[in-house]
């Protein structure tokens, strides 16, 4: 997985200049870095939407087979009951 950095510091400086005292500014930066970590665990990696992907196709493979079967079923079974009356 790709590491996505903040820079805490810098982040911090900006906020100073902008007039934050360097306590708030520090606290700032240090819960937005917080925040993105946790939420840069959630994400999505290109293997997990491959993994996804062929777990679709075989749901998808496996319900055209019941389908199909349910199908078959269905239309020997009208069959049968043409034969009957």
């Amino acid at each position: 997985m790709n590491a996505i950095t903040f820079d805490t510091l810098k982040y911090a400086n900006r906020l100073k200049k902008a007039g934050f005292t360097p306590e708030q500014a520090e606290e700032q930066a240090s819960a937005l870095s917080e925040v993105l970590e946790v939420n840069l665990k959630e994400l999505a990696t290109k293997a997990d939407i491959a993994m996804l992907r062929q777990e679709m196709v075989q749901l998808e493979q496996r319900m055209t087979i019941k389908l199909g079967t349910m199908l078959t079923i269905a239309v020997g079974a009208m069959v049968a009951l043409t034969k009957l009356l």
